[in-house]
């Protein structure tokens, strides 16, 4: 465990040191686009964020590659080496895409490619483990197709979702935390060496994205761009298919007999791997299905851009953006937590309780997204300013009171506010000379 913090700490460092520099560039190499109508920032801010998650990236797994325990990864697989060779070619093509705006047809074809990569080097899924039916082998040919797909839905579902500050960075950081504990508990318990490179992939990609988060939270100071949307929808992707289809589920032993209803419950760990990779993007899936059939159904391509989008939708019906932002968060914590709780005990009902209760709790959020909370008095220093009091400004002069029941209004003959600019004073001097003229001329 230790050397998998430390990775992710190295990870996270670098990209975070970097990512400064990199800002820089960016705004000397041009990579600074004109807000489009789908944008909800106001200024136009720099891309190519990407750059310092992919060093970020290259610095992880070189550390690992050094450590005493998180080595043999290295030296008993190919597949640290293969997800080095597709995060390379998609990053080379997010970056030409951050600067020169690349066909979206250019871009899938160049995902393609970088699936393509990995499975030639071994990354690839060889079985899937099916209820009721058990282990699956899949053919060459079969293995190739949904490794390819998996690993385009994934990073086109990240690409989806990242429209706010933050927005992709958290979720995916979300995700591979829960990524983490599952595959650590895979090689750590049950003793398969198999789980430890997707282990080291989600340690990686958490370093990745906390690392750039302190620069992407609202207000943003770069964004990933594509060269680290699709980065990081890679790397996700890649640790869902190591688990999925390179660990054989008859490695872990959970058929030692028992009664027909403890052997459902212990083949819940056999069906994790295939559940896992979905709950983790869900939400993104979800956003990228739905933009899909609304845009074919207004005849539009379905890779065209436009504010309907989950984050939008939050939006316009009264979040700000650090909420909306938040609340993506929670529905990617609930599913991909709730997911890992479940394979951990699936025989407990308060778990399944757990989830409800908080799915209710959400939902209220979802419907209450003006609600400001009532601060009291002795917290006003330590709130965010906007939930603050503010007080109550004094009335122009002349300004009629609030009349009181069954009276006439009252004029206010309060000496008016000094303005800060000096206006209202200037302001007074040249009617009175005004006056004094027009007096005279009489």
């Amino acid at each position: 465990m230790r050397e998998y913090l430390l990775t992710l700490c190295i990870t996270a460092a670098v990209t975070y040191l970097l990512t400064g520099p990199v800002r820089k560039f960016a705004i000397v190499a041009g990579a600074m686009p004109e807000i489009r109508a789908r944008d909800v920032h106001r200024e136009p801010t720099p891309r190519l964020g990407g750059i310092a998650m992919f060093i970020g990236l290259c610095a992880g797994l070189l550390v690992a590659d050094h450590l005493t325990n998180l080595s043999e990864v290295f030296e008993t697989s190919n597949e640290p080496r293969a997800l080095l060779s597709g995060a390379a070619l998609i990053w080379l093509i997010g970056v030409l895409d951050d600067k020169f705006e690349i066909d979206a047809l250019i871009k899938l074809g160049g995902q393609m490619i970088a699936a393509g990569v990995m499975v030639m080097q071994g990354l690839t899924i060889l079985w899937l483990p099916l209820p009721g039916v058990g282990n699956v082998a899949l053919t060459q040919w079969q293995g190739t197709l949904l490794t390819v797909a998996l690993v385009v839905i994934t990073i086109n579902a990240v690409n989806f979702v990242d429209g706010l500050d933050g927005l992709a960075a958290g979720m995916v950081c979300i995700a591979a935390a829960a990524f983490f504990m599952y595959a650590y508990r895979i090689w750590y318990s049950y003793g398969i060496e198999a789980a430890a490179p997707a282990t080291l992939f989600a340690a990686i990609l958490m370093g990745m994205c906390l690392g750039f988060l302190p620069h992407n939270m609202h207000p943003a100071r770069i964004f990933m761009g594509d060269s680290g949307s699709m980065l990081i929808g890679l790397v996700l992707a890649a640790g869902a298919i190591s688990v999925t289809g390179q660990i054989d589920p008859d490695s872990m032993r959970l058929f030692a007999g028992g009664s027909e209803r403890d052997a459902v419950h212990q083949m819940v760990p056999v069906y994790i791997p295939l559940l896992m990779p979905l709950t983790i993007i869900a939400i993104p899936a979800a956003d990228l299905v739905l933009a899909i059939v609304r845009r074919t159904w207004r005849g539009q391509s379905p890779f065209a851009a436009d504010r309907g989008h989950l984050h939008h939708r939050l939006l316009e019906i009264g979040h700000s953006h650090s909420r909306a932002v938040l609340i993506m968060y929670f529905w990617s914590a609930l599913i991909g937590f709730g997911a890992l709780a479940y394979s951990v005990n699936s025989a407990s009902m308060w778990i399944v309780l757990g989830v409800v209760a908080l799915s209710a709790v959400g939902l209220v959020l979802l419907l209450m997204p003006r609600y400001t909370p009532r601060v009291p008095s002795w917290a006003q220093a330590v709130v965010p300013p906007r939930y603050r009091r503010r007080p109550r400004r004094p009335a122009e002069q002349g300004e009629a009171l609030e009349p009181a029941k069954g009276g006439p209004a009252v004029a206010d003959h309060r000496p008016p506010r000094r303005q800060a600019n000096g206006a209202h004073a200037l302001g007074g001097r040249a009617v009175r000379k005004r006056h004094e003229e027009r007096t005279g001329a009489r």
